[in-house]
């Protein structure tokens, strides 16, 4: 069977008779699954971190909860501008 050359540089070839391009010899199926196995941690690690519980990928140990923590204490800087924004706004709109 005869193979039409793609890009041969890389080693790319189509296949008339399915007409799929594929590889010459070469298959790139295990840096392609680690990499997806990589990006699913990744990926885990992101949803993990909207429950707020459990550990980061690139954190040191035994820091669980570190994400509840830090949710509260900007919840509370932001509640605090947000309140005295309004303040300022309700005494000086009285003057």
């Amino acid at each position: 069977m005869a193979y039409i050359q793609v890009l041969p540089e890389f080693g790319l070839v189509v296949d008339p008779m399915v007409g799929v391009v594929t590889t010459a010899g070469v298959s790139y199926t295990p840096p392609v699954l680690e990499q997806v196995a990589e990006l699913e941690k990744i990926t885990d690690d992101l949803v993990g971190m909207l429950s707020g519980e459990g550990n980061f990928l690139a954190s040191f140990p035994n820091r669980e909860g570190v994400l509840n923590v830090a949710g509260g204490v900007t919840a509370f800087w932001y509640g605090m501008a947000i309140g005295l924004l309004v303040a300022g706004v309700v005494v000086f709109g009285l003057l």
